[in-house]
């Protein structure tokens, strides 16, 4: 039976538009998220670390850290954003408020922020994370360490023109992060000028993340490193030979430079293993007699065959026509894996440029809301917090869990924050109160409201 056309279709016009003071919320699913911080007891965890260290004011330190989590969850980049929720009943229940503070007084509280108060912020993340390869009984971990470049403005402090390939001219920060891989989650992140190499203290920064590893799980949990080619530095390796690293597995680019003879070798090899139909590879073990180096290394070269001359990597000297156009790259590496598992397990640090750009698009980590360098750190570091607690919160309620495979990327499929936005938390809501009682009452469609159920079920199970 065909429905009529009337009963599709309707008529519209402009109706008058009001506004009233009724107690309705356009971020209902934001409450989800609260009860998920009260199961994990994120306001225990603030409390203990920052005791004596943070700035407090008027709001306190835990609200206000709130406050800004909140406003990253729900989709504000900009600390001007705050006006917007103001009245927001479930917001402020969130945060633990009647009001909600101005933007002018977030980023005083920001430049209040001190190094030992930005260390204690980052054993937050660093707890959080542990306490889910704990759960989680995970007993590898993969590290994927990798720098980004934030542009700022001209007048930032500890900003500094450098290697930003796009915009040379513009003063950035170029922060460096580990990610756990199996988590999708950032285990430490530090915030440094625009100016200096990937590598630049990158064993310091390495070395305080395995040993904080150590002693809290000790030899028992197994560690493997992945790092591109501008990690390739005599220090990193020196690193890796010594006590704390020497147990490490790695995988490491190697940069097609001249010195080290990787070409002639290339050019020698009649003799490729396929590792696809687009992809071969053979391994050597190459000697590096630099003073700086001296040290022999398993290095595993790849040739993938592209329809064009490329750029990257492309070496007139290999050239030959019968064989097409050729991209090379090299894997120095401590790991057995053989030819073929190590060409995915180094595609596998693609999972950790999809964090970088979810925190850029959904978590405001680009957005530079001061001129202060202590306060934007801060920033940086409740960006990657709000981040990695939405990922945990959608570990805790059932996401699903990804086949395993030799990229050793994320263990569960994450939605984006996009995605997780549309579906749970911008949820319409309104805050009643039948027989003097105080209620929550989504309205919302079927597929939402059961969205909702099995969010609020699981983590009632999960208590």
């Amino acid at each position: 039976m065909r429905i009529s056309k009337s009963q599709i279709r309707a008529r519209t016009r402009d109706l008058p538009i009001t506004f009233s003071g009724e107690r309705i919320s356009a971020h209902g699913g934001l409450e989800i998220v609260r009860r998920f911080f009260e199961l994990i007891d994120l306001r225990a965890l603030v409390r203990d670390r920052i005791r004596g260290l943070g700035p407090e004011g008027d709001y306190g330190f835990l609200r206000m850290v709130l406050a800004v989590l909140g406003l990253l969850i729900v989709g504000g980049a900009r600390l001007t954003h705050l006006a917007f929720l103001g009245s927001d009943p479930v917001f402020l229940r969130f945060c633990g408020l009647h009001r909600l503070p101005a933007d002018r007084t977030v980023v005083a509280w920001l430049k209040a922020f001190t190094p030992p108060a930005l260390e204690a912020l980052g054993e937050i993340i660093r707890d959080l994370v542990y306490e889910q390869i704990e759960w989680l009984g995970l007993r590898r971990v993969t590290l994927d360490l990798d720098g980004s470049v934030l542009r700022t403005g001209s007048h930032v402090e500890g900003a500094a023109r450098g290697f930003n390939p796009h915009h040379p001219k513009d003063p950035s920060y170029y922060p460096l992060s580990v990610q756990v891989a199996q988590l999708g989650q950032i285990l430490r992140i530090r915030n440094r000028p625009g100016n200096v190499h990937d590598s630049h203290n990158a064993d310091g920064f390495l070395r305080i993340v395995v040993r904080e590893l150590r002693e809290r799980f000790g030899r028992k949990l197994k560690l493997e490193l992945r790092m591109d080619g501008a990690f390739f530095h005599p220090e990193i390796f020196r690193f890796l030979d010594g006590e704390l690293g020497q147990d490490v597995e790695y995988a490491v680019k190697v940069p097609m430079w001249k010195w080290l003879g990787l070409l002639p070798r290339i050019a020698e090899q009649k003799r490729w293993t396929r590792v696809d139909r687009y992809v071969d590879g053979f391994e050597t073990m190459l000697r590096i007699d630099s003073p700086k180096w001296g040290r022999t290394e398993r290095v595993v070269v790849y040739r993938k065959r592209v329809s064009h001359e490329s750029r990257k990597n492309f070496q007139l000297d290999l050239y030959s026509p019968d064989d097409g156009h050729f991209e090379y790259s090299a894997v120095a590496t401590n790991k057995s894996l053989q030819i073929a598992p190590l060409w995915h397990f180094m595609a596998g640090r693609g999972a950790h440029e999809k964090t970088y750009a979810e925190l850029k698009q959904h978590f405001g980590f680009a957005a530079i809301p001061t001129n202060h360098q202590e306060a934007n750190s801060a920033w940086q570091l409740l960006s990657v917090l709000a981040l990695n607690l939405m990922r945990y919160f959608q570990i805790t309620v059932g996401a699903k869990a990804r086949r395993r495979t030799w990229k050793r990327t994320f263990d569960y499929v994450f939605q984006s924050m996009q995605t997780l936005r549309f579906e749970l938390i911008q949820q319409p809501l309104r805050l009643v109160c039948p027989k003097g009682r105080p209620e929550l009452r989504f309205a919302a469609s079927a597929a939402a409201r059961k969205r909702i159920e099995a969010a609020q079920h699981a983590l009632e199970r999960a208590a």
